[in-house]
């Protein structure tokens, strides 16, 4: 459900929009895992929450701006269309986002799972719900198919779709990973995080435009990492027993 509701979100929803929204998400779990692992969630933590999801907004106030833009002229109608049917989506993923990693989480505790039975079995289970959504909702006429895969490029598109794949299974690996010795908050905290050295890059290599919002954006995402650090050393100090003198 998460990998779906994502792609309907995006359908509809900006890049900037959905970074944010995919951001916030990280409180729903910081909060599930105070619930359902006795975990704790101070006031510097928080102030990082806060800066990953200010530098997410930051970033994206031109694009939402440009977004609004192209929509009045769309039409009030149709925006509207488009805006209630796109946050429908991008609530359902953050709610289904939360539910995959705390539940993930859990089941890694209760199980002992290895990360590779982790991965195995999540990829596992997403087919069926994948091959549904995508049977019901999707267009799967041969004209379609033909403007998705077009003769021409056709082995070339298969060819990526297939790296891809196989890249997805290391980030499927390394994410079981991740929250089996880390938390789920941490985890989805550096998934936020690793935004920011694509965003350096862009502005380095892709003559990606350099300007005071995106340098802006960029520096509160670093603040915010290090502000998180920092809040689970403190975590973990409290946490460890003091010897007797």
């Amino acid at each position: 459900m998460m990998i779906y509701t994502a792609s309907k979100a995006m359908q509809y929803l900006s890049i900037p929009v959905f970074t944010i929204f995919k951001n916030v998400t990280i409180i729903l779990i910081a909060y599930g895992e105070v619930i359902w692992f006795g975990g704790s969630v101070n006031s510097m933590t928080l102030f990082s929450f806060f800066l990953i999801v200010l530098s997410s907004v930051v970033a994206a106030w031109s694009d939402i701006s440009i977004a609004k833009s192209a929509a009045a002229e769309l039409g009030e109608m149709a925006a509207d269309a488009g805006f209630n049917i796109g946050y429908f989506w991008m609530a359902s993923n953050c709610l289904s986002n939360a539910g995959f990693i705390l539940f993930m989480r859990k089941r890694i505790k209760q199980t002992k799972f290895s990360d590779l039975d982790t991965m195995f079995y999540n990829n596992l289970l997403s087919i069926p719900v994948l091959l549904l959504g995508s049977i019901i909702f999707e267009d799967w006429s041969a004209e379609n198919v033909l403007r998705n895969f077009p003769v021409d490029s056709r082995n070339t598109v298969f060819s990526l779709m297939v790296i891809s794949g196989l890249l997805s299974l290391g980030i499927s690996y390394t994410s079981g990973w991740c929250v089996r010795v880390t938390s789920s908050t941490t985890y989805s905290m550096v998934g936020a995080l690793n935004k920011l050295p694509v965003a350096v890059s862009g502005l380095i290599f892709f003559d990606t435009p350099v300007t005071f919002q995106s340098v802006t954006a960029i520096f509160l995402g670093f603040v915010s990492g290090i502000v998180y650090a920092v809040a689970k050393v403190r975590q973990q100090k409290q946490r460890e027993p003091t010897l007797p003198k």
